[in-house]
């Protein structure tokens, strides 16, 4: 999601205050960058609580195409990829602090994030609005814009080999999926092998759009089959939006649906497919897939 995109409520706000924006009254600057120092502090500590206190009750975090509403939702993001990362720091330099009207700041700046000591930091840009709420310059809104190259690492799990088996029709699913092109996108192959017919073949890429950090995908298997679509997080699950054409041998001009993939930690994943329609009609959800790391 683009950082021109924002809330109702919100663009009420702006448009109530733009009479009175200003340059900017320095104590409340410094008192905002204070803010945003603190957030790293509570970050790299783990202190759960006092990143909690950095957002408003509905504020949003949106990165790479996917949105996080709700302070709790986006404190449970960021547990739950502080699980996956146990060693990571970030910082935060901040360039540019804007009073619009002395409730509300902009704020713009770098965010550097590294996995683990010694690892090559990457850096995003960002831009977020601070509201004076109880004496405290909370977070209304953050945008963080990855750059492409970064923004397949939190997809950076599935690399490797995986299985699952359909406990209802026993096909069996292996996929394997390793990062390519310099590490700009993530190649996947998939072969579905029924107990009775013939297996079925699957290819994927995923890339990261360079304007925007959203993730793309295509997949085409060897039905003739194909679908193209963005992959959006909400902080523990990434859904894969799809729409496409079946196989060659379906009269239906399209499809569409939702992969909705839920890493578990301990080399395991569930991906469910929802949401499914073809030529309009909907589709039965089918059943949760939980694939385990060979």
């Amino acid at each position: 999601m683009r950082t021109g995109r924002m809330t109702v409520a919100l663009a009420m706000i702006l448009a109530g205050f733009s009479a009175a924006a200003c340059a900017g009254v320095p104590e409340s600057i410094e008192a905002v960058r204070r803010s945003a120092a603190a957030y790293v502090e509570a970050y790299n500590a783990r202190d759960y609580a006092a990143v909690a206190d950095q957002w408003t009750e509905r504020a949003e975090l949106s990165e790479g195409g996917g949105v996080v509403a709700g302070r709790d939702a986006i404190v449970a993001s960021i547990r739950t990829r502080l699980a996956r990362t146990p060693e990571a720091r970030i910082q935060i330099r901040v360039d540019d602090v804007v009073v619009l009207a002395e409730p509300l700041a902009r704020v713009r700046g770098l965010i550097q994030y590294t996995e683990k000591p010694g690892a090559k930091p990457v850096e995003n840009r960002f831009e977020s609005l601070r509201v004076l709420e109880n004496g405290v310059w909370r977070l209304v809104r953050s945008a963080v814009e990855p750059s492409h190259a970064a923004a397949l690492d939190d997809l950076g799990w599935l690399a490797g080999n995986w299985q699952a088996v359909d406990a209802t029709s026993g096909t069996v699913y292996e996929a394997s999926f390793e990062r390519a092109v310099g590490g700009y996108g993530l190649v996947g192959r998939m072969k579905l092998t029924p107990k009775q017919g013939k297996p079925i073949e699957a290819f994927e890429v995923i890339h990261a759009d360079r304007e925007t950090g959203a993730i793309r995908s295509m997949v085409l298997d060897s039905t003739g089959a194909s679908a193209e679509g963005l992959i959006e997080a909400d902080g523990s699950t990434f859904n894969r939006v799809l729409a496409g054409t079946p196989s060659d041998s379906n009269p239906a001009r399209r499809v569409e649906w939702v992969q909705s993939i839920s890493p578990a930690g301990d080399g395991r994943f569930t991906l469910h497919s929802i949401e499914r329609s073809i030529d309009g009609r909907p589709l039965p959800d089918s059943a949760p897939l939980h694939f385990r790391r060979k």
